[in-house]
């Protein structure tokens, strides 16, 4: 398998990537039929989302077990088998770790409510009475981080749904019953691990209301955080050079992402942050539209890509996962402009310095929903947002406007097979419904296609195993004066990387620091860029790469 940073990670939503028993949930059979599929494309792991035992009431962010697979995606032999056929491809399994809280079915959960004090302090069970919270702490799901448990007498702590409780990392006894799941997995013969909202693990030492926004600032990125992911990163032996890692780090910031990512700190491979995904948030609100703030994106990219590689951070690069709307829908055009749209996105990330993520669909150049009715939501989130959106008095048509442009769902449409009958997900009802615009966006359309979104994608991971400059190059930021433009140079020994794309849907002249007319055209969206000397006009959503590899 290639070094993590020639390597591209493709993600997989078990639930909505391929079912194959006809019961409208996708499962691990579903995913091994499409092994070859993804051998095709290029990819070197595969990170499943949650497929342990869970209520699912978030959608298996809620584990019940971590060592068992739940009867909805198949069992473990479906999961050796799965796991056997992926390493004989020359590619590797990332599981997804949910070790910041567990369902309240959990078996701990149960024995703290049935009394056992041990288990008591497995979580955060803090005095309160009905409708007085420790603290006015918000959940990320809306409303309170508390919620009240008679039979224990006292609030325990969820940030986010209150059938997801907070594990308590101070005790040591929680953090090696989290070492041992490691280590079980990694007998399995797994090679790579996400672990969901790490950064959060480490809470404060004293509980206190937060007179300025809803209690992330005390948690996030916490006091012992860098303590506990070297013990856990350590005594599992996930600092090895034959396993990838990579932590979610919400709200997060540039110093603490170095840290967490460089070597000699023996914590994660690489980390996800998400501040270039809220630049369409109105005052910082989710549920606030506002259309995307490009100068804001493109600052926020320039930034962390330049901070990291001068103290030896790593980036997990992307623009869509399990959480997030379609970015095709959210930053481009998913009309006219589609497939045009979804190559320049990719190529903005995967010409950067970092570690690409694909998920999946995006390499099919998948839209958002368009969901019309409540009832077509899944995602306990959206559902929760339905009411809370209601009860602050706004008009239903506008709360339906802002899911469909919001909600997770968007991304959680079955993936799209084919044309015809639910696009070749299931030969049942799915979960949830198909994605209408499968007729024309489907896996067989695009492989029967040689100009195809998935063509494209082959290209670009291809790419960055063959150019040292993109695995392992510098990044400088290109300024330019056009509106829209975001451009980028790698540098490498002798080897240069030119990055182009434009984020508005007319013609733009573009004029370098530097004659281009030597530069080879590496790969472009537009079958015919027009370089004249510094010059370069760029079609509507075009991008281009170029390459120059003079004396060093």
């Amino acid at each position: 398998m290639e070094s993590f940073k020639k390597s591209c990670v493709y993600q997989i939503y078990p639930k909505s990537f391929r079912d194959s028993n006809g019961d409208g949930i996708g499962d691990l059979k579903g995913v091994m039929e499409k092994l070859d599929y993804l051998k095709t494309l290029g990819v070197d792991y595969l990170w499943l989302t949650p497929f342990f035992l869970s209520p699912q009431n978030d959608n298996g962010y809620d584990i019940q077990d971590y060592c068992r697979i739940d009867p909805l995606f198949g069992t473990m032999e479906d999961l050796d088998r799965l796991t056997a056929k992926a390493g004989e491809l020359g590619m590797g399994l990332m599981f997804d770790m949910v070790f910041n809280h567990t369902s309240t079915s959990h078996e701990w959960f149960q024995k703290a409510l049935n009394g056992d004090k041990k288990f008591q302090d497995y979580y955060f069970f803090k005095e309160g009475t009905p409708g007085n919270p420790p603290t006015n702490w918000q959940s990320k799901f809306g409303g309170s981080a508390w919620e009240y448990s008679e039979e224990v007498g006292k609030y325990y702590l969820h940030l986010f749904d209150k059938t997801q409780a907070d594990l308590n990392w101070e005790n040591p006894m929680v953090r090696e019953e989290i070492k041992k799941v490691i280590r079980f997995w990694k007998e399995k013969g797994i090679k790579g691990f996400r672990f969901d909202v790490i950064n959060l693990v480490s809470k404060p030492s004293a509980w206190e209301d937060d007179e300025e926004g809803d209690g992330r600032r005390f948690y996030t990125d916490g006091p012992r955080i860098h303590e506990y992911l070297r013990e856990i990163v350590v005594d599992t032996g996930l600092d090895a050079d034959d396993i990838i890692t990579v932590g979610e780090m919400s709200s997060t910031t540039i110093d603490h992402c170095i840290r967490y990512t460089n070597p000699n700190e023996k914590q994660f491979k690489m980390c996800f942050n998400f501040h270039h995904l809220k630049v369409d948030y109105k005052d910082g609100d989710k549920w606030s539209l506002m259309p995307f703030d490009f100068k804001k994106l493109k600052k926020i990219f320039h930034t962390w890509q330049t901070s990291m590689a001068e103290e030896n951070g790593w980036n997990a690069v992307f623009w869509c996962n399990h959480d997030q709307p379609r970015a095709v829908s959210r930053f481009g055009d998913d009309g006219i402009y589609r497939k045009r749209t979804a190559k320049m996105l990719a190529t903005v990330i995967h010409g950067m310095r970092g570690t690409p993520y694909i998920y999946q669909g995006e390499e099919i150049g998948m839209t958002n929903a368009n969901f019309t009715h409540i009832s077509q939501y899944r995602d306990v989130e959206s559902l929760h947002y339905f009411e809370i959106l209601k009860e602050q008095g706004r008009k239903e048509e506008e709360i339906y406007r802002v899911l469909r442009e919001r909600s997770r769902d968007n991304s959680r449409t079955p993936m799209q097979w084919e044309a015809g009958e639910q696009a070749g997900f299931t030969t049942g009802t799915p979960w949830i419904g198909v994605n209408e615009n499968c007729e024309e966006i489907n896996v067989r359309e695009s492989l029967a296609d040689p100009d195809s979104v998935f063509s494209y994608y082959q290209k670009l991971i291809e790419l960055r195993k063959r150019c040292n400059v993109i695995s392992e190059g510098s990044y400088e930021p290109v300024p330019l004066k056009q509106e829209g433009i975001f451009a980028y140079q790698r540098s490498w020994q002798k080897e240069k990387l030119l990055v182009f794309a434009n984020f508005t849907g007319k013609h733009q002249e573009i004029e370098g620091r530097e004659a281009l007319d030597n530069w080879e055209i590496l790969l472009s969206n537009d079958s015919a860029p027009k370089i004249n000397g510094k010059k370069l006009v760029l079609a509507p959503f075009g991008a281009v790469m170029l390459y120059s590899c003079g004396k060093a």
